[in-house]
């Protein structure tokens, strides 16, 4: 698959927003058929990886729906807003310079410990159950403007999952995925069975 044609058709499927924040990458040698790495606070942009030889094997409605996934989830992680995680990342980072200018050992251990800390909590606050169910939802409603039903749009991101599971060679989904499919079959209409509440938020 020649990759610049299907990095124009992807960046028309995104919202505006996500084209913005975002740049897809092409990156062959991957064994991932899409990464999208964590983000860094200090990071213009936020890279998309894809290896668009396993990409290619996707069908056109998983490829959109697929990527918009992605794109909802980075445009979640937010390093710099209100909150209590965020708050103590900037303090940390701020009674560190202090206290090294200071040439407080202690207190540049300390400052500098606590803002890793909070920094590892929003790490994995964003690769939580609950996050990775709200970027699908946002993901199907994307969809829906792009015309796909939430009926066909679930169907084509649970799809999707598994099908990139196949191409990567893994004999089975992670938890995870195992959740973000079951909720997309109960919105889809394929199970009657959701996903409770509790597991959603964890």
């Amino acid at each position: 698959m020649n990759p610049e044609p299907e990095i124009r058709r992807l960046l028309d499927v995104m919202p505006a927003s996500g084209r913005m924040l975002t740049k897809i990458v092409s990156r062959p040698q991957q064994s991932q058929v899409i990464d999208t790495p964590f983000p860094l606070p200090w990071s213009q942009e936020r890279p998309i990886f894809i290896n668009f030889d396993l990409w290619r094997r996707l069908s056109k409605p998983q490829r959109d729906l697929v990527i918009l996934s992605k794109i909802s989830w980075l445009m979640k992680i937010k390093w710099f807003k209100p909150d209590l995680y965020q708050g103590i990342v900037v303090a940390g980072i701020l009674g560190g310079v202090v206290e090294f200018v200071q040439a407080d050992a202690v207190g540049v251990i300390v400052a500098t410990g606590l803002g890793a800390i909070a920094g590892t909590q929003i790490w994995r606050n964003s690769r939580s159950t609950q996050n990775l169910l709200e970027a699908d939802a946002a993901a199907l409603t994307v969809g829906q403007r792009r015309g796909y039903t939430e009926t066909e749009a679930a169907q084509h991101l649970l799809s999707g999952i598994e099908a990139i599971a196949k191409i990567e060679g893994r004999s089975s989904l992670d938890f995870t995925e195992l959740i973000r499919c079951q909720n997309l079959r109960a919105i889809a209409g394929l199970s009657p069975v959701g996903v409770p509440e509790q597991v959603k938020r964890e």
